[in-house]
């Protein structure tokens, strides 16, 4: 895993995606990859956590909040306390609505929050925003 990080780390912005939903995941990717980013992908907690401990941090974490294992709230804190990984832009992609869910994981240290379901352009347009100029990927939405 790790050399495929560095390898990825060279060429495209590299974006985490943590999902647990299959069909979801299947859209994110296909979306992500579409656009330009090259992807590196956890179905759940445990899956976030092989890739965090190897160190080096992604241009962005696309994170849902209900996983198995461990939750997206729990994940957002351990990015934030890790000096790696503390400035790396966190997007929260959640069936989460409420007002309460949204403010949390704000508060935790997430950048941006958007609820499901999402509107493709949208998001790309979020990813876009908290990467800045200097990762520019493909527009092709």
């Amino acid at each position: 895993m790790s050399s495929n990080l560095q390898k990825l780390q060279g060429h495209h912005p590299v974006i985490v995606r943590v999902d647990d939903d299959e069909h979801v995941s299947y859209l994110l990717d296909f979306l992500l990859e579409r656009n330009g980013y090259a992807v590196i992908k956890a179905n759940d907690g445990r899956e976030f956590l092989d890739i965090f401990e190897i160190g080096l941090a992604p241009d962005l974490v696309l994170l849902d909040i209900m996983l198995p294992y461990i939750d997206g709230f729990e994940l957002i804190k351990k990015i934030r306390n890790n000096p790696f990984w503390k400035n790396t832009p966190i997007l929260v992609l959640s069936g989460c609505e409420s007002e309460k869910d949204i403010v949390h994981g704000l508060d935790a240290g997430a950048n941006d929050y958007i609820t499901k379901p999402f509107q493709p352009m949208e998001l790309i347009a979020r990813i876009k925003r908290l990467l800045g100029n200097d990762h520019e990927a493909n527009q092709s939405v």
